[in-house]
């Protein structure tokens, strides 16, 4: 039997994928581009430069930093906050979720208690933070941890809660033990609110560590940002938004990454 149709609209399929992200991507650009021309234009002539600073004000604030090791230096730091922050709440999360979420009496006996410590604002914790671990890094990632931790927990529980129950007795029917169900239903069924909640954290993760370093710290992009702001150096404060923002995507595109190989097991959709 002939494949020749089959391939041809699979091709097809691929360029048009692929030409749809190019578009998508070039759109991207051009707005990108228009907003910082408009903001440049603007800058100095509509608007005042000491509140909204300028592309060419951020760009010089950034290359005077690269040249001290100022930006290098506190980029790494919170960078290390971010991580560990982000991989010791995450995986805390993911453990304690797959314990407790299919255990239906235990989660519903819990789950007011969690949706309580989520409610709290993170930003209220970071003075008794400050009490229990001082100001030095382990503040800052615990911080983190924290923030990522609950947004993990709740949609991993989500996926888990939302697996097939005709799965789990078919696997059981055939004789599977618990270890088989969790590994061979529960873990691959419930990926996608687990990977859903590590893309949501990860915002989440910068924002824990950069409160800490904002409430006391001497070093850090959060730090860059409370000095900038207190010499108002609007361009230091802009220049510090911009390496958070390429940070942030840096690791919501490795994530991104890591959850594409870990769907290969969905079938394709037809």
């Amino acid at each position: 039997m002939s494949t020749g149709p089959v391939r041809e609209r699979s091709g097809r399929g691929f360029r048009a994928r692929h030409g749809r992200t190019a578009t998508v991507w070039a759109w991207r650009a051009i707005l990108l581009v228009a907003f910082l021309v408009a903001w440049q234009v603007l800058s100095g002539r509509v608007l005042d430069p000491q509140y909204v600073s300028s592309p060419d004000g951020i760009v010089t604030r950034l290359g005077d930093w690269l040249a001290d090791g100022t930006l290098a230096t506190n980029t790494w730091i919170t960078v290390q906050e971010i991580v560990l922050g982000f991989l010791l709440g995450a995986g805390a999360a993911a453990l304690i979720a797959y314990v407790i979420a299919p255990l239906r009496i235990v989660w519903d006996v819990l789950d007011p208690l969690v949706m309580a410590l989520y409610s709290i604002p993170k930003v209220a914790l970071a003075p008794l933070f400050i009490v229990w671990f001082g100001i030095g890094t382990s503040m800052k990632v615990l911080l983190a941890a924290v923030t990522v931790f609950f947004l993990v927990f709740l949609n991993t529980a989500a996926g888990i809660h939302d697996v097939d129950p005709a799965l789990v007795d078919a696997v059981r029917l055939m004789g599977g033990r618990r270890r088989d169900i969790a590994l061979k239903v529960i873990l691959p069924a419930s990926l996608t609110g687990l990977l859903t909640g590590l893309r949501v954290a990860i915002p989440y993760a910068l924002i824990g560590a950069v409160i800490g370093e904002l409430v006391a710290s001497n070093r850090g992009l959060g730090y860059l940002i409370s000095d900038s702001s207190a010499t108002f150096d609007t361009d230091g404060v802009f220049a510090t938004l911009v390496v958070l923002s390429l940070v942030a995507a840096a690791l919501n595109a490795l994530v991104t990454l890591l959850g594409r190989r870990a769907n290969r097991w969905k079938p394709l959709t037809t």
